[in-house]
């Protein structure tokens, strides 16, 4: 074989090879462990039952490679060691996590709409707001009028009906011709 077979045969080769992997489907190992349970410390020991991921244990002993725990379900038995861990799998906090998110999220759209309802309030408000600053700034201006002497129409008025009466009166008398005397004599 010539040195441009070779590797023209190693492209063919190369090529098939990438076209398989490419059409390889692609998969996760599953996250959920089914450990056996044990009556004893070591593999000889007969499997009692199954406990799985997410279960909860309580620790009675440990020896070698063995860890003796007790279930709830099962009682006591002995699993291997490594399998145990002090938080909760992932797939539980997640779900927990799901649960939490969907709770805020339940929250934020109550409180937008809550927010919603108090803009309108506030705009409805401002509104009424200005409405007042307008009847107050009436009001105020009145009452200053007022205090700085809006009665003096008033006075003139009251001035003027006594100074008639006493004119009036004047010229009754001098038309009358008589003298006022003194009705007792002494």
């Amino acid at each position: 074989m010539t040195r441009i077979a070779a590797v023209a045969a190693l492209f063919a080769a190369a090529a098939v090879l990438t076209a398989g992997v490419a059409n390889a489907e692609t998969a996760w190992v599953k996250d959920e462990l089914k450990l056996n349970l044990r009556t004893g410390p070591g593999i000889q020991y007969r499997i009692k039952g199954f406990i799985q991921t997410g279960d909860s244990v309580a620790i009675v002993d440990r020896r070698e490679a063995w860890v003796q725990v007790r279930t709830s379900l099962l009682g006591d038995g002995w699993i291997e060691d490594g399998f145990l861990s002090a938080e909760p799998p992932a797939a539980m906090r997640l779900a927990r996590t799901e649960a939490e998110t969907a709770e805020f999220r339940g929250q934020f759209a109550s409180l937008t709409e809550r927010v919603k309802q108090l803009e309108t309030q506030n705009g409805e408000l401002t509104a009424t707001d200005g409405t007042q600053r307008e009847e107050i700034e009436t009001l105020t201006r009145e009452n200053l009028e007022l205090r700085a002497g809006a009665r003096w129409p008033e006075w003139i008025t009251g001035a003027g009906i006594l100074s008639a009466g006493m004119l009036m009166g004047a010229i009754l008398q001098s038309v009358n011709g008589r003298r006022s005397r003194p009705r007792i004599r002494l």
